[in-house]
């Protein structure tokens, strides 16, 4: 197969699983991390392995393998196909190898095995999808200079930096929740958090809408319906994860979009 067909069939797999998922973990499965890992201890998702590297294992393909398919690509020195590799590598660099030490864990805390593995391998799709459009010629995307003025990459990078900024002060407000030595889950309050119950899943969700208009590819669209399939489910349940949890938790927050959802 060539490049490209292989591109276009990952595009259609990515896009059909991305129904498939959003399905099973909305009314089949919660995956079995952090607050829901006591709730889904079923045999088949392995044995556990220590939660900030099973993070790094699943992350690293976002950072590294995208970054090794880049370079494979004859544009890869060009402006903007650097600039928007640059913007990938803001996210995922630190998501890999920066957060999973920062994030607070419970003591002994641990995520079952099938997690990480299933994460690798997908992320790295993933990648593949959206690192090749940037600098292999066969698949015949252009970014040329004039790209650097065009209103879709100066809007999509907006958007993109205003979900980082909110993923990364949401996920910095729930790692100050839990003081050294403390475990158990608090109420998150202030900042978006008087509206919503994941502020960080919904900057991460602005962040590849972003990737997905910077870029204005069909593996970027493709991309932004694979993280709702993956992040909706976990807000809505994280939500009600709340709701049963804390008796004053407040009932006017949503799960994921204020005021809406």
């Amino acid at each position: 197969m060539t490049a490209i067909e292989i591109h276009e069939l990952l595009l259609l797999t990515y896009a059909s699983l991305s129904v498939l998922v959003f399905v099973v973990l909305q009314f089949f499965i919660k995956a079995a991390y952090g607050r829901h890992d006591e709730e889904d201890k079923a045999w088949w998702w392995g044995p556990g392995v220590p939660t900030r590297w099973a993070w790094v294992v699943m992350e690293m393909p976002s950072s590294l393998g995208f970054a090794l398919i880049y370079f494979m690509g004859d544009h890869a020195f060009q402006p903007v196909p650097l600039l928007l590799f640059a913007l990938w590598q803001a996210h995922y660099f630190q998501r890999s190898f920066i957060y999973p030490f920062k994030r607070s864990v419970k003591p002994g805390d641990k995520t079952p095995l099938l997690l990480p593995l299933i994460a690798l391998l997908t992320n790295f799709g993933i990648s593949f999808l959206n690192a090749a459009i940037l600098s292999w010629t066969e698949l015949g995307h252009s970014y040329d200079v004039s790209w650097l003025t065009d209103p879709r990459l100066v809007i999509g990078i907006a958007i993109f930096v205003l979900g980082y900024h909110v993923n990364r002060r949401a996920d910095a407000m729930l790692a100050a929740l839990r003081k050294p030595g403390e475990s158990g889950y608090k109420i998150p309050r202030g900042w978006l958090y008087e509206y919503i119950s994941c502020p960080n899943y919904l900057g991460e969700l602005l962040v590849w809408c972003g990737w997905a208009v910077a870029t204005w590819s069909l593996a970027g669209a493709v991309f932004v319906l694979w993280t709702i399939a993956n992040l909706l489910p976990r807000a809505l349940s994280n939500h009600q994860w709340y709701l049963h949890t804390f008796d004053d938790y407040p009932r006017n927050r949503k799960a994921l979009l204020p005021g809406i959802l």
